[in-house]
């Protein structure tokens, strides 16, 4: 039985354990909108001089579901470890929900 869920759990995965949340609001019309960025898919590395040193960047470009159609363009930085260290936004601002 022990099987049968680890293979369940590989399988199926959580969503909170592959992907970061982050919410932005237009700087237009003020809709927050919550963008999601999946560790798997959406970074890109980036390597060092050393090519042992690594980083990671995301850019997305999201808009909401009202008739703004105002871009809201993110760029992120992770370490090595996906931990966030630096966040630009062009079009909106960052937000705490």
């Amino acid at each position: 039985m022990k099987l049968i869920n680890k293979l369940a759990h590989l399988f199926s995965g959580s969503p909170q354990d592959s992907s970061f949340l982050i919410d932005v609001q237009c700087g237009r019309c003020g809709e927050v909108i919550q963008a999601r960025i999946d560790w798997n898919n959406d970074l890109s590395a980036e390597y060092g001089e050393d090519e042992r040193e690594m980083t990671y960047y995301c850019r997305k470009v999201l808009i909401g579901k009202r008739d703004c159609y105002l871009p809201v363009e993110i760029e992120l930085r992770f370490d090595a470890r996906r931990n966030l260290t630096g966040k630009q936004i062009k079009g909106g601002k960052f937000v705490e929900v």
